[in-house]
């Protein structure tokens, strides 16, 4: 028995010891030397209870790994995204309505005037000849103005209407070595009566050339109103030229 006692474990069971105590309390080693690393954690047994608040911090994630699935709904705001970082290819645009203050603006040739003025007309330059017959300048509901070039190229203005009594004058701007383009008014303009000469160069001008305001209104509230200028060559073929640009109302 006591030769029993004296005799000394072998190297063998020495390793076998030891590496039964280390399989038996790996992790409590781990614990007790401050050195647990992944190799020590089950996998997928790490959650969101046992990590700390707010201590999760961008270096800790994967460039490119987070996604839309990942963010909650209506969560992201204005203060979460950069200044100037949205672009026009990040909006979905049919999703977008029109910008209320911008309403008036689709029929409105000048916002300042918008509650007035739907359209601006511009007159190209129209090129009518000696006794031909007249050419629809512009037309706006019920009325039309339209330019004749007369005998000895006298250009003239006249306007017509389908509504019963509408008004309509035409008023001369330039007056040049005293010759002043007549312009006329009529108050009282009926569908069944002849277009209504509004202005005319005159046959006798040797300058002849003038602009003339022209305007014209229906009861129904169509209108318009501008300037007109009236150019008449009579050498040659003998040409009558208009140009000019009117405000169309209602």
């Amino acid at each position: 028995m006591k030769s029993l006692l004296r005799r000394r474990p072998s190297p063998a069971l020495i390793i076998a010891v030891i590496a039964l105590f280390i399989s038996l309390s790996g992790v409590s080693y781990g614990v007790a030397t401050g050195f647990i690393d992944s190799r020590e954690i089950q996998n997928n047994q790490v959650r969101s209870v046992d990590i700390r608040n707010n201590e999760i911090r961008t270096k800790d994630l994967r460039n490119n790994e987070v996604r839309g699935i990942d963010i909650r709904n209506s969560t992201i705001q204005s203060r979460d995204i950069a200044i100037n970082a949205v672009r026009g290819e990040d909006v979905k645009e049919d999703t977008l309505a029109k910008v209320p203050s911008a309403l008036l603006a689709d029929s409105a040739t000048s916002a300042n005037n918008a509650g007035s003025v739907s359209t601006l007309k511009i007159i190209p330059l129209t090129t009518v000849a000696e006794g031909a017959d007249p050419v629809v300048l512009a037309t706006h509901g019920p009325l039309t103005l339209s330019g004749v070039c007369a005998a000895s190229a006298n250009a003239q203005l006249t306007v017509s209407t389908t509504e019963d009594h509408s008004a309509t004058t035409g008023t001369d701007t330039n007056t040049f070595s005293g010759q002043t383009a007549v312009g006329t008014f009529n108050a009282d303009l009926a569908a069944t009566d002849s277009p209504s000469q509004i202005a005319e160069l005159g046959a006798d001008m040797t300058i002849r050339y003038s602009v003339t305001t022209a305007s014209a209104f229906a009861p129904s509230g169509k209108g318009f109103s501008g300037d007109v200028g009236m150019y008449g060559d009579p050498t040659g073929a003998g040409l009558c030229r208009f140009h000019g640009s009117l405000a169309l109302q209602g």
